[in-house]
């Protein structure tokens, strides 16, 4: 008899403790999201690119202001050449960012034991990238894929040591 009050008394005490934890398990998810078309994606040949400046000598750096101009491409693959909005001509505008380690006067930084120089990059019509600045909207025209760039080796107004140097800068477009 004693044993079976100690039974009933101990369900007795279990019973509220269930109660209670399976009140825990009841949650709710609540989730949002949207569904975008990308206008265009990076050829993967364009996404890594290594780009060599050659020798330059400090005294062509100290004549000239710098070295010559390198050239590079970044080409697009499946362009959306939908207009932006109805009767209009424009097409796939973007901002394009390039990112990098900043100098004094707004070049990108190399690294290394050459000194003095920092990197340059223009677009085709001139205008000169600021590391983290977008440039201004570019656009992309059906038979036109590919954004040319340049790069070029500049002094930077620090006293210039001869060695190798190297740089890594990143791209990012955002389009609207």
């Amino acid at each position: 008899m004693r044993r079976s009050i100690c039974i009933i008394l101990l369900c007795l005490l279990l019973l509220p403790a269930t109660t209670w934890s399976a009140g825990e398990l009841v949650g709710h998810v609540r989730m949002q999201g949207s569904i975008i078309e990308t206008p265009c994606a990076i050829a993967l040949n364009s996404i890594d690119q290594s780009i060599d400046m050659s020798v330059l000598p400090i005294e062509k750096i100290m004549r000239d202001g710098g070295g010559p101009t390198r050239p590079f491409k970044i080409r697009m693959v499946g362009c959306n050449f939908a207009p932006v909005r109805a009767h209009q001509q424009e097409r796939s505008a973007f901002y394009i960012t390039f990112d990098g380690t900043a100098t004094n006067n707004g070049l990108f930084a190399v690294h290394g034991q050459g000194r003095g120089v920092g990197l340059q990059i223009a677009n085709e019509d001139g205008y000169m990238a600021a590391p983290g600045q977008p440039i201004p909207v570019g656009k992309l025209l059906p038979g036109n894929d590919v954004l040319n760039y340049t790069l070029r080796l500049v002094a930077n107004r620090s006293p210039l040591r001869a060695g190798p140097y190297r740089a890594t800068i990143r791209l990012k477009l955002d389009y609207y």
